[in-house]
């Protein structure tokens, strides 16, 4: 069981996140972990937990509409305000490295779509939500 701060989620359940993230990063998962301290298998599980975070995000409101660079029936993508990748590793305890490389999967997707690129620009976090109904 993995626990959050609204509900838990089971190990099947995760495993479900897991593939679903590998399937939705495909590739650029692939390339940030061959430059990346950390492995796919280590990197794909901290991008299903980005996922259970981000569920915790915008199911409690928090996220803005002015963060939104691109929506669809599919998936959310957004800068944030937050420091939602800090708030991740501390409440899931993990590694800033691991962090460093989920949030660079996230850049890159985001950069791809949006042309106002925020790569200099540390003070707002990239993430993006992979609409999939999760059972609490």
């Amino acid at each position: 069981m993995i626990e959050t701060r609204a509900w838990t989620v089971s190990f099947d359940e995760f495993a479900r996140l897991c593939d679903l993230v590998e399937q939705y990063f495909g590739e650029t998962v692939d390339e940030v972990a061959v430059h990346a301290p950390v492995s796919k298998r280590q990197l794909v599980a901290v991008l299903a937990r980005a996922q259970i975070a981000g569920h915790d995000l915008t199911a409690s409101g928090r996220l803005e509409r002015s963060d939104i660079v691109y929506q669809s029936s599919r998936e959310t993508l957004c800068w944030l305000e937050t420091a939602f990748w800090d708030e991740l590793r501390e409440s899931h305890n993990l590694s800033s490295t691991e962090c460093l490389a989920a949030c660079n999967v996230h850049r890159r997707i985001i950069e791809a779509v949006d042309s106002r690129s925020m790569a200099d620009d540390h003070s707002r976090d990239p993430f993006v939500f992979i609409e999939h109904p999760i059972e609490t």
